[in-house]
């Protein structure tokens, strides 16, 4: 039997006075069932294109393939030739090299010790730039703690300022010459 999900969707049943079903739930079922048979078809028309498309992709890379192929056996061929004329050139060039690598090793011993000398001097440069920039720091350092001090300073003399009976409490606790407030007459 080929059913469709319009034949799911419009399928009745006979009601049974004993035993019958929900007419609601049925509907609702049948109508569960077609949505997912149809999303069912859909996938699978999907999926039938996809094959189709591969196929036809798998035909061309295969067609693709043989002339690779092709295409590789002559470039082994050239490969070998010229791996051949490379190893005859390579020889000469090595000998003619050869001969001029004694005169690069002297020219190079010699610039390699005026770079050791050069690295040398680099390295003196380096440690005095150490010492002055940690001499800067230092001083930098000392300086910054001067300063917080005198911004704690102000700060204590700002609020002794608005405190003006702290103030003079501080003074009189300091000499111990001036009498107490109550014997001033002050509260």
């Amino acid at each position: 039997m080929n059913v469709s999900p319009l034949d799911l969707r419009q399928q009745r049943f006979r009601r049974k006075f004993l035993g019958g079903v929900d007419p609601v739930e049925v509907a609702s079922f049948m109508a569960a069932v077609a949505d997912d048979y149809e999303q069912a078809l859909r996938v699978t028309d999907q999926l039938r294109q996809d094959l189709m498309r591969l196929e036809a992709d798998l035909t061309h890379h295969r067609e693709h393939e043989k002339n690779l192929q092709s295409t590789l056996t002559t470039a082994q061929k050239l490969s070998d030739e010229i791996k051949a004329n490379a190893e005859l050139e390579a020889r000469r060039t090595i000998r003619e090299a050869e001969g001029r690598s004694d005169l690069l090793l002297d020219k190079t011993q010699a610039r390699l010790e005026d770079i050791q000398r050069e690295i040398d001097g680099l390295k003196l440069k380096r440690r005095d730039a150490e010492t002055t920039i940690e001499a800067t720091i230092s001083t930098l350092k000392n300086t910054l703690e001067f300063v917080r001090e005198q911004e704690a300073r102000e700060r204590e003399d700002k609020i002794l300022l608005h405190r003006p009976r702290l103030a003079l409490d501080q003074i009189f606790s300091d000499a111990d010459t001036i009498p107490p407030r109550r014997a001033q007459g002050l509260p």
